[in-house]
């Protein structure tokens, strides 16, 4: 059992990584409101818990996320930890890209988490405790060929994450980014993710190999999902989380090499940079 049994509200529990984290915080005893748009997947993943509370969310539906939120209020008392972790890849070049598709990728990935925090931090201010984990990944740290609108929707979160937390730290509540490398998850499989329709012939070559390497890694990532739950449940429990978690050794290899690129650009421009002011400050 948990020392100090929380309420832990997960979203998208109902595969991937939302579920194995919801299993690994059952295990330790905590309470889990896991939710997802069906809550049939969710059941079929998670079974029946006297400390599992199942419920619908669409995290882009205002009238979900107040429901799902105040049913969980009704049934546990409390929300200690909210995961942000529903997602979706929408994979492809920009130009190919439609409105539509993009706006999909940000009201899912961006604006959902938005609506969904912003929906439990009155819960954590009355409460002067909470832990707020947005689950970002290797693209929100460096914007990749392909991954125009993913990462676009990741650096999104990771800017609103680390500007909130000042807002909200005096209030007892913690926040911590997670930014996963590759999973072996369903994250790429077709429920997840979607792709561009071929329609510039100037692409085509890159199109191929670009798809061709996200389908090819589909089941085959290094990283192991159960372990990254354990990690979370375990960073949860710290009197002081981290603000980030950087998760898998192909997403330590990004950010030192992002550390690098950002250092090699500052230092050919520094002199031009600190040159900019007005003469009489």
């Amino acid at each position: 059992m948990a020392k100090n049994k929380k309420v832990w509200f997960i979203t998208g529990a109902g595969r991937g990584m939302g579920a194995e984290i919801a299993k690994v915080a059952l295990a330790n005893g905590n309470q889990v409101v896991a939710t997802g748009r069906n809550t049939n997947n969710v059941k079929a993943v998670l079974g029946n818990d006297e400390n599992l509370f199942i419920v619908k969310l669409d995290i882009t539906n205002s009238s979900d996320v107040n429901t799902a939120v105040k049913d969980a209020i009704a049934k546990f008392g409390k929300i200690d930890v909210l995961v942000n972790n529903a997602s979706n890849f929408y994979g492809g070049y920009f130009e190919e890209l439609t409105p539509e598709q993009i706006n999909n990728q940000l009201e899912t990935t961006l604006i959902g988490p938005m609506n969904i925090t912003r929906a439990v931090l009155p819960i954590m201010r009355k409460q002067s405790s909470g832990h707020i984990i947005s689950i970002s990944s290797g693209a929100g740290i460096s914007g990749f060929e392909f991954n125009t609108a993913y990462a676009a929707s990741k650096f999104g979160l990771e800017g609103w994450m680390e500007s909130l937390q000042p807002e909200v730290s005096p209030f007892g509540i913690n926040t911590t980014i997670v930014n996963p490398g590759m999973f072996r998850t369903g994250f790429l499989n077709e429920k997840s993710a979607k792709y561009a329709e071929p329609t510039i012939n100037d692409y085509n070559e890159r199109r191929k190999i670009s798809q061709g390497n996200f389908e090819s890694q589909n089941g085959n990532q290094a990283g192991d999902p159960v372990k990254l739950a354990k990690a979370i449940v375990d960073i949860s429990n710290e009197e002081q989380p981290p603000l980030r978690f950087i998760a898998g050794e192909d997403a330590v290899e990004i950010v030192e090499k992002k550390i690098s690129d950002f250092q090699s650009q500052l230092n050919a421009y520094r002199e031009l940079s600190i040159s900019l002011s007005h003469d009489d400050v």
